[in-house]
């Protein structure tokens, strides 16, 4: 009898794990659903506004150079492809009500994370050497006749610019996603597992 009075005074003394409540947890994944949603709309409303200006550009101005034309579909169906991308990830975040049924909206956003990364990953650099190569193609008749030293400047700038997109901010942005993301999903778990 000792040993048992011991044992359970022992198993007393253990922390009771916190327990969130379902409310708290809630609101939170939908502030932190509400703010990716939100960073996805205004990319697609910029894209929506590139494409409009890119489409404009090539029906409305006249060049000499098949070139130009090429370089400018290029990123034109560059844009649209990577358009059509983010607005399937808002519509798979956005079209799910968390409350209907939690599980399933925890492996919607399962999924959403492994397209991101996959986005992330191969898609996002083949976005850059695409644009890249259009506006290459684009500002070979743009900067014809203009001087050594501005078409220097101007290549040079470009290029750093999409280095530093493409190897600096990239990675802060995604990281930054992910780990929200990550926060997520554990909140929505641990409140499943709360369940069990």
């Amino acid at each position: 009898m000792k040993e048992f009075d011991h044992l359970m005074s022992v198993w007393q003394a253990q922390p009771a794990k916190q327990q969130r409540s379902v409310e708290d947890v809630l609101k939170s994944v939908k502030k932190g659903i509400a703010g990716i949603t939100g960073k996805l709309y205004w990319g697609i409303a910029a894209m929506i506004v590139m494409v409009i200006y890119a489409f404009a550009v090539m029906f409305f101005f006249t060049f000499k150079n098949w070139q130009t034309y090429a370089g400018i579909m290029i990123m034109l169906v560059t844009m649209l492809l990577y358009l059509s991308l983010i607005v399937r990830h808002y519509r798979i975040l956005h079209r799910r009500d968390l409350t209907v049924n939690p599980t399933e909206y925890l492996q919607t956003i399962k999924d959403y994370q492994k397209q991101r990364s996959m986005l992330a990953g191969w898609f996002y650099y083949i976005y850059t050497i695409l644009i890249s190569a259009g506006l290459a193609l684009y500002l070979v008749e743009i900067l014809e006749n203009a001087s050594v030293t501005k078409k220097i400047v101007l290549y040079a700038f470009t290029i750093i610019w999409i280095l530093f997109l493409t190897f600096y901010l990239k990675r802060r942005i995604f990281k930054s996603e992910e780990e929200k993301l990550n926060l997520l999903i554990d909140r929505l778990e641990r409140l499943e597992n709360q369940f069990e």
